[in-house]
């Protein structure tokens, strides 16, 4: 087996961070110690003292394969994620056909076969009429059930208020979902028309995409899963208002846990001027305040995770009007930059960039045998380089839309190195052309 050793890391794990050297054997973490000597045969690199991090698990992405490939597939945005040190990545149900059968289930995991630098897992989705499917479910076929409970493509808007009754009733794996109301947000864009006509400037887009359209849906969700003991995480949380529904308590200690979105910590209404279309997204990035609040909530534990919810679009789609426009922006090959950033501004630290982005999607998915540096767990790392800026351009875009709202931003650090299951896939600014990405392994259930 290949044997790769990784000397004078500056290690982060398990809430401290200190000097190490990692063995790498086949696709495991074989030793964790100082002064390892290296076996024969093995690679060597020196790390110089670089951050070695488990690499990121994602939970929230679109990579929109199948149907609408046109934006981004399987291939190419796991590419651009182990760019980003993301080393696993959950994708959502809203494709095309969409994600809504075990046997569409199947049909998209056979699609990730050998094509996916990163490891992968894939949500079910709900709708109005598959109960049925959610009840099947077995632990291990999906990373988790994908309920809309706001406006969203096809039928896949779950409002029968006896659908969402019977999914936390008898949902046999967490629960996470989208939450805003719709009716209020139809209520806001007849609004936003009779005030602008079609001509809606972007930064009405927090207004039609509300504080009040976010608490009324994610508060409804928050009361389903108490009521039927269900695990619940609800996704990329934007406001101040519905902090106030999640504990403080660490993750293993709650059933219902908080997701928030890099762009959401990163990006405030200001924002909508210089970039509008391309920080459209849903739920939207409200205001400086509500950007604090999410900052305040990452270091106090109300918020469990950081995510991405990577959704490219085209430019072409993108260059739109207020209403034709899509949401979603790419964010893979990014994010981790980001929150670097917010650690060198003091606003978070490496020990809590690492827990809520690798250690808390681990636990609270259970994913088995990643998320952490641990002897015999599976070797997925990434090394950054906090002492080399990287200036985001087009030239270095890998995701399939070719276009980034950090276009010209220059981050304080570098992402050095990504490791999955023991490979080399990403080494200074390029990828390495191996595709060592596997399915992975959820043992969690209700």
């Amino acid at each position: 087996m290949s044997k790769l050793l990784l000397r004078n890391a500056r290690l982060v794990n398990e809430g401290e961070v200190r000097d190490a050297d990692v063995l790498i054997v086949g696709d495991r973490i074989d030793t964790i110690g100082s002064s390892i000597a290296a076996p024969e045969g093995a690679a060597v690199i020196d790390l110089a003292g670089k951050y070695l991090l488990p690499g990121m698990i994602d939970d929230q992405v679109h990579c929109r394969e199948p149907g609408m490939t046109h934006k981004g597939d399987l291939a190419t945005e796991s590419a651009a994620a182990v760019a980003g040190g993301i080393t696993s990545f959950m994708d959502m149900p809203n494709v095309n056909p969409q994600t809504t059968t075990r046997a569409a289930l199947l049909d998209k995991y056979e699609l990730a076969v050998q094509r996916c630098t990163a490891n992968y897992g894939f949500y079910l989705g709900v709708t109005n009429s598959n109960i049925e499917e959610i009840k099947a479910l077995q632990v291990g076929e999906a990373c988790g059930i994908k309920a809309f409970m706001g406006a969203s493509t096809g039928n896949m808007l779950v409002d029968d208020p006896e659908v969402l009754e019977q999914l936390f009733e008898h949902a046999p794996i967490i629960v996470v979902t989208h939450c805003e109301h719709s009716p209020t947000i139809r209520e806001n864009e007849a609004k936003a028309r009779a005030k602008f006509g079609d001509d809606v400037p972007f930064s009405e887009h927090p207004a039609i995409r509300s504080a009040s359209a976010c608490f009324a849906s994610s508060s409804l969700a928050v009361d389903l899963a108490r009521r039927h003991d269900a695990l619940l995480q609800v996704l990329h949380l934007t406001t101040a208002t519905e902090m106030s529904l999640f504990s403080t308590a660490h993750r293993s200690q709650k059933r219902i846990t908080a997701e928030v979105c890099v762009h959401h910590l990163w990006f405030d209404e200001s924002s909508y001027e210089r970039l509008g279309a391309q920080i459209k997204c849903n739920p939207a990035i409200k205001s400086a305040t509500d950007r604090e609040a999410l900052i305040a909530a990452l270091n106090d534990q109300r918020l469990d995770i950081i995510a991405t919810d990577h959704a490219p679009h085209t430019a072409a789609e993108k260059a739109a009007s207020y209403f034709e426009a899509p949401a979603g922006l790419p964010l893979v090959q990014h994010a981790l930059l980001a929150l670097f950033d917010l650690v060198a501004d003091g606003q978070l630290s490496v020990e809590l960039v690492v827990d809520r982005a690798s250690h808390a999607p681990a636990d609270i998915f259970g994913v088995v045998e990643r998320g952490y540096v641990r002897e015999g767990w599976y070797a997925d790392f990434v090394v950054v380089d906090p002492n080399r800026p990287y200036r985001v351009s087009q030239s270095n875009l890998l995701s399939k839309c070719r276009w980034s709202p950090f276009e010209g931003h220059e981050f304080s650090a570098a992402i050095d190195l990504t490791i999955v299951n023991g490979e080399i896939v990403y080494r200074d600014g390029k990828l390495t052309g191996k595709t060592a990405g596997k399915r992975l392994i959820f043992g969690r259930a209700r």
